[in-house]
Protein backbone atom coordinates (compact mmCIF):
# COMPACT_ATOMS: atom_id res chain seq x y z
CA UNK A 1 0.00 0.00 0.00
CA UNK A 2 0.89 3.28 -0.78
CA UNK A 3 2.48 5.46 2.12
CA UNK A 4 0.23 8.62 2.46
CA UNK A 5 2.42 10.74 4.32
CA UNK A 6 7.65 7.22 11.36
CA UNK A 7 17.94 9.31 19.55
CA UNK A 8 16.78 8.37 22.17
CA UNK A 9 15.06 5.65 23.69
CA UNK A 10 11.94 5.89 25.76
CA UNK A 11 13.34 5.70 29.28
CA UNK A 12 11.26 2.98 30.57
CA UNK A 13 11.31 0.95 27.41
CA UNK A 14 15.41 1.26 27.32
CA UNK A 15 16.02 -0.11 30.82
CA UNK A 16 13.78 -2.91 30.01
CA UNK A 17 15.92 -3.41 26.81
CA UNK A 18 18.92 -3.16 28.38
CA UNK A 19 18.10 -6.13 30.75
CA UNK A 20 19.73 -8.90 28.60
CA UNK A 21 17.97 -12.67 29.54
CA UNK A 22 19.95 -15.41 28.23
CA UNK A 23 17.28 -17.48 27.75
CA UNK A 24 16.86 -19.86 24.88
CA UNK A 25 12.99 -21.07 24.45
CA UNK A 26 12.26 -23.75 21.99
CA UNK A 27 10.06 -22.21 19.03
CA UNK A 28 6.25 -23.89 18.64
CA UNK A 29 6.25 -24.28 15.42
CA UNK A 30 3.08 -24.95 12.91
CA UNK A 31 5.35 -25.51 10.19
CA UNK A 32 8.19 -27.17 9.47
CA UNK A 33 11.28 -27.61 11.95
CA UNK A 34 12.97 -24.96 12.70
CA UNK A 35 16.88 -25.18 12.84
CA UNK A 36 17.34 -21.42 14.22
CA UNK A 37 17.33 -20.84 17.67
CA UNK A 38 14.60 -18.92 19.42
CA UNK A 39 15.85 -14.85 18.91
CA UNK A 40 16.98 -12.80 21.71
CA UNK A 41 14.58 -11.89 24.88
CA UNK A 42 15.42 -9.56 27.59
CA UNK A 43 11.80 -10.28 29.40
CA UNK A 44 9.88 -13.09 30.84
CA UNK A 45 6.19 -13.98 30.11
CA UNK A 46 3.79 -13.13 32.54
CA UNK A 47 2.68 -16.16 35.21
CA UNK A 48 -0.71 -17.70 33.68
CA UNK A 49 -0.73 -15.47 30.52
CA UNK A 50 -0.84 -18.66 28.57
CA UNK A 51 -3.44 -20.05 27.33
CA UNK A 52 -4.54 -16.66 25.74
CA UNK A 53 -7.66 -15.71 23.30
CA UNK A 54 -7.17 -12.53 21.14
CA UNK A 55 -10.39 -10.76 19.25
CA UNK A 56 -9.74 -9.06 15.88
CA UNK A 57 -11.31 -8.13 12.73
CA UNK A 58 -11.23 -11.76 11.36
CA UNK A 59 -12.27 -13.34 14.86
CA UNK A 60 -10.19 -14.90 17.15
CA UNK A 61 -7.20 -16.43 17.70
CA UNK A 62 -5.73 -18.72 20.34
CA UNK A 63 -2.45 -19.03 21.57
CA UNK A 64 -1.73 -22.23 23.94
CA UNK A 65 2.36 -21.32 24.27
CA UNK A 66 4.60 -18.23 24.56
CA UNK A 67 5.48 -17.87 21.06
CA UNK A 68 9.36 -17.03 20.34
CA UNK A 69 9.47 -16.56 16.58
CA UNK A 70 7.65 -13.73 15.77
CA UNK A 71 7.25 -12.21 12.60
CA UNK A 72 5.29 -9.17 12.00
CA UNK A 73 3.50 -7.39 9.39
CA UNK A 74 2.49 -3.65 9.41
CA UNK A 75 3.43 -0.38 10.34
CA UNK A 76 5.18 -0.49 13.39
CA UNK A 77 4.32 -4.09 14.76
CA UNK A 78 7.98 -5.06 15.15
CA UNK A 79 7.89 -1.84 17.60
CA UNK A 80 6.08 -2.67 19.82
CA UNK A 81 7.49 -6.93 20.07
CA UNK A 82 10.76 -4.97 20.41
CA UNK A 83 9.63 -2.27 23.23
CA UNK A 84 8.64 -5.63 25.07
CA UNK A 85 11.82 -7.20 25.10
CA UNK A 86 11.53 -9.76 22.33
CA UNK A 87 13.30 -9.28 18.92
CA UNK A 88 10.65 -10.67 16.01
CA UNK A 89 12.15 -12.59 13.62
CA UNK A 90 10.98 -11.24 10.56
CA UNK A 91 8.92 -7.37 9.89
CA UNK A 92 8.38 -4.96 6.92
CA UNK A 93 11.00 -3.22 4.99
CA UNK A 94 10.74 0.32 6.13
CA UNK A 95 11.18 2.02 2.58
CA UNK A 96 9.62 5.54 3.72
CA UNK A 97 11.63 7.12 6.36
CA UNK A 98 13.59 3.84 6.42
CA UNK A 99 17.55 3.58 6.59
CA UNK A 100 19.30 1.14 3.73
CA UNK A 101 18.88 -1.48 6.09
CA UNK A 102 14.93 -1.04 5.90
CA UNK A 103 14.56 -0.02 9.81
CA UNK A 104 14.76 2.99 11.72
CA UNK A 105 17.03 4.74 13.93
CA UNK A 106 14.64 3.59 16.74
CA UNK A 107 14.49 0.21 16.21
CA UNK A 108 18.23 -0.26 15.67
CA UNK A 109 18.92 1.80 19.08
CA UNK A 110 16.69 -0.64 21.31
CA UNK A 111 18.44 -3.84 19.15
CA UNK A 112 21.53 -2.87 19.96
CA UNK A 113 20.89 -2.25 23.34
CA UNK A 114 19.36 -5.61 24.02
CA UNK A 115 21.97 -7.56 21.73
CA UNK A 116 19.90 -8.99 19.34
CA UNK A 117 20.15 -9.62 15.26
CA UNK A 118 18.31 -7.74 12.61
CA UNK A 119 14.82 -9.72 11.49
CA UNK A 120 14.39 -10.34 8.06
CA UNK A 121 12.97 -7.33 6.22
CA UNK A 122 10.29 -7.96 3.43
CA UNK A 123 8.64 -6.00 1.30
CA UNK A 124 4.49 -5.75 1.48
CA UNK A 125 3.87 -3.41 -1.20
CA UNK A 126 2.14 -5.96 -3.64
CA UNK A 127 0.41 -7.13 -0.57
CA UNK A 128 1.50 -9.73 2.50
CA UNK A 129 4.82 -11.52 1.52
CA UNK A 130 3.17 -14.95 2.70
CA UNK A 131 6.26 -17.05 1.08
CA UNK A 132 9.09 -14.98 2.91
CA UNK A 133 6.89 -15.38 6.03
CA UNK A 134 6.79 -18.99 5.34
CA UNK A 135 10.46 -19.42 5.30
CA UNK A 136 10.74 -17.82 8.94
CA UNK A 137 9.12 -20.88 10.50
CA UNK A 138 7.02 -18.00 12.84
CA UNK A 139 4.79 -19.12 15.51
CA UNK A 140 3.54 -16.13 15.99
CA UNK A 141 2.32 -13.17 13.08
CA UNK A 142 1.42 -9.71 14.46
CA UNK A 143 -0.61 -7.98 12.32
CA UNK A 144 -2.13 -5.21 14.40
CA UNK A 145 -1.83 -2.21 12.42
CA UNK A 146 -2.02 -3.40 9.10
CA UNK A 147 -4.51 -3.90 6.02
CA UNK A 148 -4.33 -7.46 5.30
CA UNK A 149 -7.34 -9.29 4.06
CA UNK A 150 -9.39 -11.96 4.64
CA UNK A 151 -7.89 -13.99 1.77
CA UNK A 152 -4.49 -13.26 3.16
CA UNK A 153 -5.66 -14.04 6.81
CA UNK A 154 -5.81 -17.28 5.95
CA UNK A 155 -3.41 -18.12 3.97
CA UNK A 156 -1.42 -16.55 7.08
CA UNK A 157 -3.29 -18.53 9.55
CA UNK A 158 -1.88 -21.74 8.13
CA UNK A 159 1.79 -20.80 8.67
CA UNK A 160 1.31 -19.55 12.58
CA UNK A 161 -1.50 -18.14 14.44
CA UNK A 162 -1.75 -14.49 12.99
CA UNK A 163 -3.53 -11.45 15.38
CA UNK A 164 -5.14 -8.99 12.57
CA UNK A 165 -5.93 -5.78 13.38
CA UNK A 166 -9.17 -4.66 15.68
CA UNK A 167 -11.40 -3.03 13.47
CA UNK A 168 -10.95 -1.21 9.99
CA UNK A 169 -7.37 -1.69 9.18
CA UNK A 170 -4.56 1.08 9.03
CA UNK A 171 -6.49 2.56 11.79
CA UNK A 172 -5.06 0.46 14.88
CA UNK A 173 -3.84 3.27 17.57
CA UNK A 174 -0.24 2.41 18.72
CA UNK A 175 -2.19 1.66 22.72
CA UNK A 176 -4.22 -1.41 21.01
CA UNK A 177 -1.06 -2.59 19.06
CA UNK A 178 0.83 -2.28 22.29
CA UNK A 179 -2.08 -4.06 24.56
CA UNK A 180 -2.24 -6.86 21.76
CA UNK A 181 1.46 -7.72 21.43
CA UNK A 182 1.68 -7.84 24.85
CA UNK A 183 -1.48 -10.24 25.29
CA UNK A 184 0.28 -12.39 22.61
CA UNK A 185 3.85 -12.47 24.04
CA UNK A 186 2.65 -12.53 26.98
CA UNK A 187 3.66 -9.53 28.73
CA UNK A 188 0.37 -7.74 29.30
CA UNK A 189 2.12 -6.01 32.59
CA UNK A 190 5.05 -5.07 30.82
CA UNK A 191 2.75 -3.59 27.69
CA UNK A 192 1.03 -1.48 30.49
CA UNK A 193 4.39 -0.23 31.92
CA UNK A 194 5.68 0.41 28.76
CA UNK A 195 2.58 2.50 27.58
CA UNK A 196 2.57 4.85 30.97
CA UNK A 197 6.10 5.47 29.89
CA UNK A 198 5.26 6.58 26.04
CA UNK A 199 2.40 8.19 27.78
CA UNK A 200 5.04 10.49 29.81
CA UNK A 201 6.96 11.20 26.67
CA UNK A 202 3.62 12.71 25.42
CA UNK A 203 2.94 14.61 27.65
CA UNK A 204 6.66 16.11 28.39
CA UNK A 205 6.36 17.08 24.76
CA UNK A 206 2.97 19.08 25.57
CA UNK A 207 4.39 20.67 28.46
CA UNK A 208 7.79 22.02 26.21
CA UNK A 209 5.58 23.60 23.59
CA UNK A 210 2.73 24.76 24.95
CA UNK A 211 2.01 26.95 21.99
CA UNK A 212 0.34 24.20 20.39
CA UNK A 213 -2.65 23.61 23.24
CA UNK A 214 -6.37 24.25 21.67
CA UNK A 215 -4.64 24.78 18.02
CA UNK A 216 -6.66 23.78 15.36
CA UNK A 217 -4.52 21.44 12.62
CA UNK A 218 -5.19 20.54 9.30
CA UNK A 219 -2.63 17.04 8.85
CA UNK A 220 -2.47 16.42 4.42
CA UNK A 221 -0.10 15.26 1.80
CA UNK A 222 0.60 17.16 -0.32
CA UNK A 223 2.49 16.93 -4.08
CA UNK A 224 3.76 18.93 -6.47
CA UNK A 225 3.20 15.48 -8.90
CA UNK A 226 -0.35 16.69 -8.61
CA UNK A 227 -1.72 19.63 -7.15
CA UNK A 228 -5.10 19.28 -8.42
CA UNK A 229 -5.97 17.49 -4.95
CA UNK A 230 -5.23 17.25 -0.94
CA UNK A 231 -4.67 14.14 0.57
CA UNK A 232 -6.01 14.54 4.34
CA UNK A 233 -5.27 12.69 7.19
CA UNK A 234 -8.90 11.68 9.26
CA UNK A 235 -9.30 12.01 12.97
CA UNK A 236 -8.72 8.35 13.08
CA UNK A 237 -5.03 8.05 11.76
CA UNK A 238 -2.23 8.21 14.38
CA UNK A 239 -1.35 11.11 13.04
CA UNK A 240 -3.74 13.40 13.92
CA UNK A 241 -4.45 11.17 17.44
CA UNK A 242 -1.54 12.26 18.23
CA UNK A 243 -1.54 15.56 18.17
CA UNK A 244 -5.03 15.58 19.64
CA UNK A 245 -3.20 14.02 22.79
CA UNK A 246 -0.51 16.86 22.54
CA UNK A 247 -3.76 18.95 22.80
CA UNK A 248 -4.64 20.24 19.42
CA UNK A 249 -7.96 19.76 17.91
CA UNK A 250 -8.34 18.51 14.16
CA UNK A 251 -10.03 21.70 12.11
CA UNK A 252 -13.70 21.44 12.58
CA UNK A 253 -13.81 20.96 8.31
CA UNK A 254 -11.44 18.17 8.72
CA UNK A 255 -14.40 16.36 11.11
CA UNK A 256 -17.19 17.21 8.79
CA UNK A 257 -15.99 15.52 5.72
CA UNK A 258 -13.82 12.24 7.25
CA UNK A 259 -15.55 9.17 6.86
CA UNK A 260 -15.85 6.45 9.77
CA UNK A 261 -13.22 3.57 9.37
CA UNK A 262 -10.84 5.64 7.04
CA UNK A 263 -7.59 6.96 7.93
CA UNK A 264 -7.80 9.78 4.77
CA UNK A 265 -9.43 11.29 2.19
CA UNK A 266 -9.27 13.53 -0.67
CA UNK A 267 -10.60 17.01 -1.88
CA UNK A 268 -10.22 18.77 -5.11
CA UNK A 269 -7.63 22.03 -4.55
CA UNK A 270 -10.75 23.89 -5.02
CA UNK A 271 -12.04 23.73 -2.06
CA UNK A 272 -8.33 24.55 -0.20
CA UNK A 273 -10.17 27.52 1.32
CA UNK A 274 -12.72 25.23 3.00
CA UNK A 275 -9.38 24.19 5.02
CA UNK A 276 -9.06 26.29 7.72
CA UNK A 277 -7.09 25.88 10.69
CA UNK A 278 -4.57 27.57 12.89
CA UNK A 279 -1.28 25.08 10.94
CA UNK A 280 -1.22 23.17 8.36
CA UNK A 281 0.80 20.53 7.74
CA UNK A 282 2.36 18.48 5.41
CA UNK A 283 5.01 16.34 3.59
CA UNK A 284 7.05 17.78 0.83
CA UNK A 285 9.92 15.73 -1.05
CA UNK A 286 12.62 19.12 -0.91
CA UNK A 287 12.85 22.87 0.14
CA UNK A 288 11.20 24.18 -2.80
CA UNK A 289 8.00 22.08 -2.83
CA UNK A 290 6.76 24.71 -0.26
CA UNK A 291 6.79 27.49 -2.49
CA UNK A 292 5.46 25.85 -5.23
CA UNK A 293 2.35 24.88 -3.18
CA UNK A 294 2.26 28.26 -1.95
CA UNK A 295 2.34 29.93 -5.55
CA UNK A 296 -0.17 27.45 -7.06
CA UNK A 297 -3.58 29.35 -7.68
CA UNK A 298 -5.73 26.85 -5.96
CA UNK A 299 -3.44 25.28 -2.93
CA UNK A 300 -2.16 28.84 -2.33
CA UNK A 301 -5.86 29.49 -1.05
CA UNK A 302 -5.08 27.44 1.96
CA UNK A 303 -5.89 29.46 5.11
CA UNK A 304 -2.94 28.75 6.87
CA UNK A 305 -0.35 28.45 3.78
CA UNK A 306 -1.49 31.77 3.04
CA UNK A 307 -0.68 33.03 6.45
CA UNK A 308 2.28 31.21 6.94
CA UNK A 309 1.63 29.28 9.93
CA UNK A 310 2.31 26.05 8.19
CA UNK A 311 4.81 22.99 8.11
CA UNK A 312 6.05 21.43 4.90
CA UNK A 313 8.36 18.70 6.43
CA UNK A 314 11.07 17.27 4.13
CA UNK A 315 12.80 14.66 6.84
CA UNK A 316 10.59 11.55 6.42
CA UNK A 317 12.24 9.48 9.55
CA UNK A 318 11.58 12.55 11.62
CA UNK A 319 7.61 12.46 10.23
CA UNK A 320 7.59 8.77 10.25
CA UNK A 321 7.52 8.62 14.58
CA UNK A 322 4.18 10.13 13.81
CA UNK A 323 2.83 8.13 11.02
CA UNK A 324 3.54 4.92 12.46
CA UNK A 325 4.13 5.32 16.26
CA UNK A 326 5.13 3.16 18.85
CA UNK A 327 6.51 2.92 22.39
CA UNK A 328 9.95 3.26 20.55
CA UNK A 329 9.06 5.69 17.48
CA UNK A 330 7.12 8.06 19.97
CA UNK A 331 9.87 9.94 21.78
CA UNK A 332 11.66 10.02 18.61
CA UNK A 333 9.13 11.93 17.47
CA UNK A 334 8.10 14.30 20.32
CA UNK A 335 12.01 15.26 20.30
CA UNK A 336 12.13 15.44 16.76
CA UNK A 337 8.94 16.47 15.01
CA UNK A 338 6.90 17.97 17.43
CA UNK A 339 9.09 21.13 17.63
CA UNK A 340 8.52 21.84 14.11
CA UNK A 341 4.69 21.60 14.34
CA UNK A 342 5.16 24.74 17.61
CA UNK A 343 7.59 26.47 15.07
CA UNK A 344 4.85 26.07 12.74
CA UNK A 345 2.16 27.81 15.61
CA UNK A 346 4.37 30.47 15.31
CA UNK A 347 4.71 30.85 12.61
CA UNK A 348 8.29 30.66 12.35
CA UNK A 349 8.22 27.17 10.28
Amino acid sequence: MAHLPRPRLLRGAGALLAVLLAASLSACSTGATATDEAPASSTQADAGAFPVTIEHAYGSTTLEAEPTRVATLGWSDQDAVLALGVVPVGAVDITWGGNDAGSTPWFDEALAELGGEQPTRYADTDGAPIDEIAKLDPDLILATNSGITEAEYDKLSKLAPVVAFPGDPWVTSWEDSLAMAGQALGRAELADEVRRDTEDAIAQAAEANPQVLGKSFVFASLSTADMSKVDYYTPEDNRPRLLADLGMVNAPVIEEISKPGEFYGTLSAERAPDLASDVFITYAETADDLAAFRNDPLLGRIPALRSGHVLASTNQTDALGLSAPSPLAIPYAMEHFVPLVARAVDGTA
